[in-house]
């Protein structure tokens, strides 16, 4: 008879299989020379396989992602069908996928399979922006009280899954915007979603061009709408991608 609250050796060696499984590190590009140059050596050595999936860059992110390490695959551009090809260019057990402009915490991969391993079916990362102004700290803590409260991380805190899982609910929906914020809700039906307590460091650059107050005001427009039933398509006239 097993101990009550003790592990089965089957269950043991379950968990040490997926301590031990392949995590590639998917990253979607489009003209992203700068980041990935300030961002991808750090992405290649937290990974055992790093895939860049470059939407039509016209500097030199492609070239650039090569020389670094990364395996590139290229296609038509939009967020979703990018990181799509990014996890069919890999039969790594565990997909992380990470903006550009997003740099991991130390420890990352463990935490990410350490979840997997404990039963999550995938998650995401708490997140602080930089530079770290007195507006990005309360940003701060807006954003990650708001993912602790309803257990959805956006692209931006470099949400991963199990291939299962990921597979299973048939990857990312090719939408103009709120890809992240759909498949982080169909994660959540799926089953248990973690929320590790580190923090990825992504870049405020849309605060800073766009403006605080407007770029609250227009995330929060765009997600009233869409828990409305506003299409994406019609969404996406509301948001301005910034580079």
């Amino acid at each position: 008879m097993v101990a009550e609250g003790r592990p089965t050796a089957a269950a043991a060696v379950a968990s040490w299989l997926v301590r031990t499984a392949g995590l590639a590190i998917i990253v979607p590009t489009l003209d992203e020379e700068p980041s990935v140059r300030l961002h991808l050596a750090a992405a290649r050595a937290a990974a055992d396989e790093l895939i860049v999936s470059d939407g039509g860059s016209r500097d030199r992110t492609r070239e650039v992602a090569a020389e670094l390490g990364a395996t590139v695959v290229r296609g038509t551009p939009g967020r979703g069908p990018q990181l799509n090809r990014g996890a069919a260019a890999t039969d790594a057990e565990i997909l992380l996928f990470l903006h550009a402009d997003t740099r991991l915490p130390g420890g990352a991969a463990e935490a990410v399979r350490a979840a997997i391993a404990g039963g999550s079916c995938g998650g995401g990362f708490c997140v602080r922006f930089e530079p770290p102004t007195a507006w990005m700290r309360v940003g701060t803590a807006i954003v990650n009280a708001r993912t602790r409260a309803t257990r959805l991380p956006l692209g931006d805190q470099a949400q991963f899954a199990a291939r299962g899982a990921f597979e299973a609910l048939g990857g990312y929906r090719d939408w103009p915007v709120l890809e992240d914020l759909d498949f982080a809700r169909r994660l959540k039906r799926a089953g248990r979603v973690a929320i590790l307590p580190l923090a990825v460091t992504t870049s405020a650059r849309r605060f800073q061009r766009l403006g605080m107050a407007r770029t609250v005001a227009t995330n929060w427009l765009i997600w009233a709408l869409y828990f409305a039933g506003v299409a994406p398509a019609r969404l996406a006239r509301l948001y301005r991608p910034v580079r």
